[in-house]
């Protein structure tokens, strides 16, 4: 995977609030032109992003604000059963502590933090602009495949 994309109303507040998460942003610039909207199928567009970095390098999450064309659509709210893709998830090093560091991003738990088979303690928040996210803190050395390989 070369990255996820998100579009956001403010590349600040999303940089900030990934930031907390442990993404390092890793670039920031403008991607304007025809050419861009050749690729996105906008036409002319003009959009800011924001590259992150997961801490292992591995992961990108792109972040954009679109200038033009107009948002025209808004799936933030929608519940994690929606067609399509709606959320990211992290590993997390300790779940308790980064809930409470994300509270100041306006951070909301959607459901409750859950053990999945002393494996994973999961949950599900909506961060800045009613993004969801999963956080996943890893509990031993088992992993979701071993569970899913038995």
């Amino acid at each position: 995977m070369n990255n996820v994309g998100i579009v956001v109303n403010s590349l600040d507040n999303a940089i900030s609030f990934f930031s907390e998460i442990g993404l390092k942003l890793e670039g920031r610039s403008m991607v304007e032109g025809e050419w861009a909207g050749k690729v996105t199928g906008l036409g002319n567009q003009s959009v800011e992003i924001a590259m992150m970095v997961t801490p292992d390098g591995h992961s990108r999450l792109e972040i954009s604000k679109f200038l033009s064309p107009a948002i025209i659509a808004d799936h933030r709210t929608a519940p994690v059963n929606s067609l399509g893709y709606l959320r990211v998830m992290f590993r997390v090093d300790n779940l308790d502590e980064l809930l409470s560091r994300l509270e100041k991003y306006g951070a909301e738990l959607v459901g409750e933090v859950v053990n999945f088979n002393d494996i994973y303690r999961l949950c599900y928040v909506r961060g800045t602009e009613g993004i969801l996210v999963g956080l996943a803190e890893q509990l031993g050395n088992k992993t979701a495949t071993d569970i899913l390989e038995s």
